[in-house]
């Protein structure tokens, strides 16, 4: 029996309307869209209070060296490359493509370990502790606020993975893999202004 309702006295046929939409037309998107915007605004007020600080020091780092190079920059190819399976994860979840979806969520994953594996390594050449003074709390609070994105979307991408191999699944689910990658787009465009202020910022003139 086809599915209907009653627009002013008309019977309105609603069967052929689709049940999982992407993008622009999912309120999923509208929220991750939002969620963005306002943690942007927290990376963008903490450079802010990076350059701030800067301004008001004759010398930059205080007492300190810059952030060893070598980490940081290897991390940064780590996150470019691993936009491309997050992307290829988007383009199969919305294709309805559930093997396509298995091994781009599987590569994501493997790209989001060796990232914080990485990242720790980071932590531990940024040659100054969070407590030894200005410049260290805000070298510190930036790559920790990227950090956690960086945690929270690892974890959202492993439970998806397990869902997509354990199942059930609906069309919900694949639209949490799309926002899920729409995500991690913002989360390597974050990662470049930070790690240029963090590792050149340091070296700057």
């Amino acid at each position: 029996m086809n599915e209907a309702v009653v627009v002013k006295g008309r019977a309105l046929d609603v069967e052929q309307l689709p049940t999982v939409v992407f993008s622009h037309r999912s309120l999923m998107w509208w929220g991750t869209l939002g969620v963005m915007a306002i943690e942007g605004t927290v990376f963008a007020l903490s450079v802010m209070a990076y350059f701030y600080l800067r301004s008001h020091q004759e010398t930059w780092p205080i007492t300190s060296l810059p952030p060893d190079l070598r980490w940081g920059t290897i991390n940064t190819v780590v996150m470019l490359v691993s936009f491309v399976p997050a992307h290829l994860a988007k383009r199969a979840a919305e294709k309805l493509n559930l093997g396509g979806v298995q091994v781009w969520l599987v590569v994501s994953t493997l790209f989001g370990i060796a990232f914080t594996f990485v990242r720790g390594l980071e932590f531990m050449t940024l040659n100054v502790r969070w407590d030894s003074n200005a410049y260290g709390s805000v070298v510190w609070l930036l790559l920790g606020l990227h950090t956690t994105h960086i945690v929270t979307d690892l974890l959202d991408t492993i439970v998806l993975t397990v869902m997509f191999f354990t199942g059930p699944l609906d069309g919900k689910r694949y639209v949490d893999v799309s926002e899920n990658s729409f995500y991690w787009y913002f989360v390597v465009a974050a990662w470049l202004p930070i790690y240029f202020v963090i590792y050149w910022g340091a070296r700057a003139v």
